[in-house]
């Protein structure tokens, strides 16, 4: 039997301690390495610094809140189904550290319904039968806790672009999500292991902001940092020659073309068209417009990771 408690007897505190005490459905994806917003290695911080999760949320996830209502109305309005809230924090009965907070519950139906605003530039995610991997893998989570035989998913692009979608279950999916959560769960959130650091933007961009009160120190790193610059010196090196050689390849292609505008292989067909650039001419306006625009400028403090090899003395 599902375990549940009633998130509206809980106070803010409460239920934020409660959230740290398992896996939700808007972690699985990320737990899985589809979610381009968010790292594991983001995601072990959350939820061992339940403070850190109030730090880092941000405008996206309010209007999302927000507009929940609007999204559930306008399926219901399309769908002719009814929906209800569901204001329980469920628990797997088997997996203790799966849990979920369900948007909505479908009345008549072992079903759910998942509502979501996103941008009108991820309109394309949405086509046909697609629908985004972490949120594939978010309602697949909770119908592994809620033993739902389906799910439904509603979403709203752009404030004017209202699209709905019927997910089946998918055991093999689950079991998927159940072994690999599992893992994180044990292996990193209770033994207290930091994931691997991985090469992902989410992960620049938390490290940027976990790290940004500065200490004015110089630390000792040990041999397996100086491996790392090795590393990073290496990659530096491929990449250069990996453009030069791709510069040639494009120069050679350029000198078949010749005067034509257009060439065709087999596999591939390539162009080399005239294209104006129009850009602003900065050092122009700086010495012609200085007092005008210097109250346009925008300050922002970044930190900059630079590597500097040390020279033995002879």
């Amino acid at each position: 039997m599902v375990q549940h408690i009633n998130i509206k007897q809980l106070s803010h505190d409460e239920w934020l301690q409660e959230r740290q005490s398992g896996i939700g459905g808007s972690d699985s994806g990320t737990i899985l390495g589809v979610n381009k917003w968010k790292s594991k290695t983001q995601l072990f911080f959350e939820k061992t610094n339940p403070e850190l999760k109030q730090d880092i949320d941000n405008e996206y996830i309010y209007w999302g809140n927000v507009l929940e209502d609007v999204v559930a109305k306008e399926f219901e309005h399309r769908t002719g189904k009814k929906v209800r809230r569901d204001n329980r924090m469920l628990r797997h009965p088997d997996h203790d550290f799966m849990i979920a907070n369900l948007d909505r519950v479908v009345v008549g139906e072992k079903a759910l319904l998942e509502c979501k605003t996103t941008s009108q530039y991820n309109k394309d995610q949405w086509e046909g039968d697609e629908i985004p991997a972490q949120y594939l893998c978010q309602v697949q989570h909770y119908m592994a806790v809620t033993g739902f035989e389906k799910a439904y998913i509603a979403v709203l692009l752009g404030g004017n672009t209202f699209i709905w979608k019927e997910i089946e279950r998918d055991e093999e999916l689950i079991n998927i999500l159940i072994e690999t959560e599992k893992d994180f769960w044990e292996n990193n959130i209770q033994s207290g292991v930091i994931p691997e650091i991985d090469g992902s933007q989410a992960t620049s961009e938390f490290l940027n902001h976990m790290y940004s009160d500065i200490d004015d120190a110089e630390i000792a790193l040990s041999e397996k940092e100086d491996t790392l610059l090795k590393g990073i010196e290496a990659c530096k090196k491929d990449i250069k020659e990996t453009k030069a050689l791709q510069t040639k390849y494009e120069n050679q292609l350029k000198e078949q073309l010749g005067h034509n505008i257009a060439g065709k292989t087999s596999n591939y067909l390539v162009t080399w068209k005239p294209q104006i650039r129009r850009s602003l001419d900065n050092k122009r306006l700086k010495e012609e417009q200085a007092d005008l625009i210097k109250d346009y400028y925008k300050e922002t403090e970044t930190r900059v990771l630079r590597i500097k090899e040390i020279k033995e003395e002879q």
